[in-house]
């Protein structure tokens, strides 16, 4: 059983029922013992204090149900106190979800039919429903979730918390507040994004003998620390400032020059040789007080450079016609790009800048939040949540572009097809200029050479882990700002690659 640390494979659930079949083996016991098992010694080892513990098992209608059967039958094995509540209906299950409820009737008879009013309970284990659930809760189900939520008692979900969507991460009426969840054979989407963040509680895998990625080859994965920053080798002695790229930032409008200079000083300080700060505002200071080192210019000049290896519109650009001119010129540009905030809100809105940018040859990486995601599909906000997954993918596939749908859980999508799953961040991030911040870091990173698949998983997962960092040490999350961010993320990259 690993902990949640690793770049793990991530699968659908109709990739999972695959890997399933091909796991079948002649004689071998069913996958089903070994699930069970797998959350038994969870169970006893992370939620029961002693062999006195009691707990409440719940088993559904499915085969999920059938591992709960079998978590309390060895939990009774090693005498804890079990209670088992059995919704569904006996002559409905599998053959493997029928053996368990007879390995649990050998040892305690029928199971209940309902949570008694007068429990006293340790723990719950949720075993009502895995991945295979495919409609929203409602009547017995929702008031029997809702009701183990009230108790407030540590939950051991088994698979995936009851009530979640395993391909999206969204709540199908009402889904268990976990403390742990133990899934099975490999990582699904929906524990790692959406609401998939806020319910699962802390995610163990345990691949009960299947070794998934020689079944099927997985498309998805977990960003980590050492494949993200393998692209990244360390600095020669014998480098100058020329070595790691020149950055230019276009931003800036009258108002916004802020966010101009967070991208700016995000992108030096991650690395880039130079940084070129452009203002679209018509007076704006010349030069970064905070870092002198940026380089300030008017948003033309930072164009007619010849030497940038990068570019980066959108921090604090604004939408007014000139906007949308310096955006049309650095679409047309043969430098990598990085777009963000107001030139994805200009992109939304003007089909040219859409046709020009998927006519591009050269790399383009988008970084919206739901709600730009929204505008430029011409859909909205809740409909890009529903399901992350496929919105990453379709503004991909539809701008040839790499691209992070930031937010709990981002996702970065590849033309290629190839998803990443970030698991680093918390809610401190939910802070302005963070965006302009993860910006510049991922403009500092193709400057410094790397493709743009790699310059946007290392971006944002050094993002959400600075943030982390910062957390753990008191800063944040309430309060977290941008600039901190910068310099925590520097931190770790140089603590990483250098020690």
């Amino acid at each position: 059983m690993k902990p949640f640390s690793d770049a793990l494979p991530v699968y659908t659930t109709r990739e999972i029922r695959e890997i399933e079949q091909l796991a079948l083996a002649p004689g071998a016991p069913p996958l089903m013992h070994g699930a069970g098992l797998a959350a038994a010694e969870v169970a006893r080892d992370r939620l029961l204090a002693g062999d006195r513990s009691s707990v409440l098992v719940l088993a559904g209608p499915g085969n999920n149900g059938g591992d709960a059967l079998w978590v309390a039958r060895h939990l009774k094995d090693w005498w804890f106190r079990v209670d088992v509540v059995f919704t569904g209906n006996p002559s409905s299950l599998s053959p493997d979800a029928r053996e368990a409820l007879d390995a649990w009737r050998e040892v305690a008879g029928n199971p209940l039919s309902e949570i008694p009013a007068d429990g006293r309970w340790d723990a719950v284990i949720d075993g009502l429903f895995g991945i295979g659930l495919q409609r929203d809760l409602e009547g017995p189900y929702l008031e029997l979730v809702e009701r183990v939520n009230a108790m407030e008692l540590p939950v051991l979900a088994i698979d995936i918390p009851s009530g979640l969507c395993s391909d999206t991460g969204r709540v199908r009426g009402a889904a268990v507040h976990a403390a742990l969840t133990i899934t099975f054979i490999a990582l699904k989407p929906g524990l790692l994004t959406h609401f998939g963040t806020e319910y699962c509680g802390e995610i163990l895998v345990s691949d009960i003998g299947v070794n998934a990625p020689a079944l099927l080859p997985p498309r998805m994965r977990v960003i980590d620390q050492d494949s993200a920053l393998a692209p990244l080798p360390p600095r020669a002695a014998n480098s100058h400032k020329g070595d790691f790229g020149s950055v230019g930032i276009l931003g800036g409008a009258p108002g916004m020059t802020g966010a101009a200079f967070l991208a700016g000083r995000a992108a030096l300080k991650l690395g880039a040789g130079r940084v070129y700060v452009g203002m679209l505002a018509r007076q704006f200071p010349p030069l970064d007080a905070a870092q002198p080192e940026l380089m300030v210019r008017r948003s033309d000049d930072v164009l007619s450079l010849e030497h940038l290896t990068c570019l980066a519109l959108g921090p604090g650009m604004g939408t007014s016609a000139e906007a949308g001119r310096v955006l049309d010129v650095g679409i047309k540009s043969r430098l990598p790009l990085v777009l963000d905030a107001d030139a994805l809100n200009l992109l939304a809105r003007r089909t040219r800048l859409q046709r020009a940018l998927q006519g591009r040859h050269d790399a383009v990486v988008l970084t919206p939040h739901p709600a730009e995601a929204a505008r430029l599909l011409g859909s909205d906000t809740e409909t890009v949540q529903e399901n992350r997954i496929a919105a990453a993918e379709e503004l991909s596939r539809r701008f040839r572009a790499f691209v992070a749908l930031k937010g709990a859980g981002t996702v970065c999508a590849a033309p290629s097809g190839i998803l990443h799953f970030n698991t680093t961040g918390n809610p401190g991030l939910a802070s302005a200029g963070m965006g302009d911040v993860l910006t510049g870091m991922i403009a500092a990173f193709l400057a410094q050479g790397l493709d743009a698949g790699d310059a946007l998983q290392l971006g944002v997962f050094l993002h959400g882990a600075a943030a982390d960092t910062l957390a753990k040490r008191g800063v944040g999350p309430v309060g977290l700002t941008a600039g901190e961010v910068t310099d925590a993320a520097r931190e770790i990259l140089n603590a990483a690659v250098y020690h």
